[in-house]
């Protein structure tokens, strides 16, 4: 037999920590009863809680997903463009290197020839 966790039944541990969080703020001459019913409370809380993070999550995963989607649409047409096509890139070498090394070596031979 499978058993299976129904959606309803919260878990051990969101118990505990809604029993935890209840016992911790117990008022005085509070009953076992008042403060179970607390726990209840604080138990649903997280429980709605968790259920808002995980449909947040969900969102966030489907816009990524979206966007990530669209960004390989676009970059596919331009990649086959450029494969279609060849294309010649000129680099062209700025010019300020090459006048300082110029100038070193004027100024070098300058100081030698004095």
């Amino acid at each position: 037999m499978n058993i299976q966790k129904t959606s309803n039944a919260p878990s051990a541990e969101t118990q505990a920590e809604a029993m935890q969080i209840a016992k911790a703020t117990q008022k005085p001459g509070q009953t076992k009863e008042q403060t179970r019913l607390v726990a209840q409370g604080i138990q649903k809380g997280i429980e709605l809680y968790k259920k808002q993070q995980k449909v947040k999550s969900r969102e966030r995963d489907k816009i990524r997903k979206k966007d990530l989607k669209e960004k390989q649409q676009t970059i596919e047409p331009v990649e086959a463009a450029e494969t279609r096509s060849e294309q010649i890139i000129v680099h062209k070498q700025h010019w300020l290197p090459w006048v300082l090394v110029i100038a070193s070596w004027v100024g070098f031979a300058a100081y030698i020839a004095l």
